[in-house]
């Protein structure tokens, strides 16, 4: 379950959200997007990022 819900890297977490790997770049730094980090590497769950968008609105 976790692993369907995972999403590995900006590239990844920008087609889902419909945006360009920069902007998920500038919306993690700047704290608008929950993210998960293990060194370099960026994660991201879909649960998370639609609940942020949710909230958004």
């Amino acid at each position: 379950m976790l692993n369907s819900d995972l999403l590995n890297g900006a590239k990844a977490a920008a087609a889902y959200i419909g945006q360009t790997p920069r902007a998920v770049y500038h919306m993690t730094e700047k704290g608008l997007l929950p993210v998960i980090r293990k060194g370099r590497r960026l994660y991201f769950r879909k649960s998370e990022l639609e609940a942020a968008f949710r909230s958004a609105v």
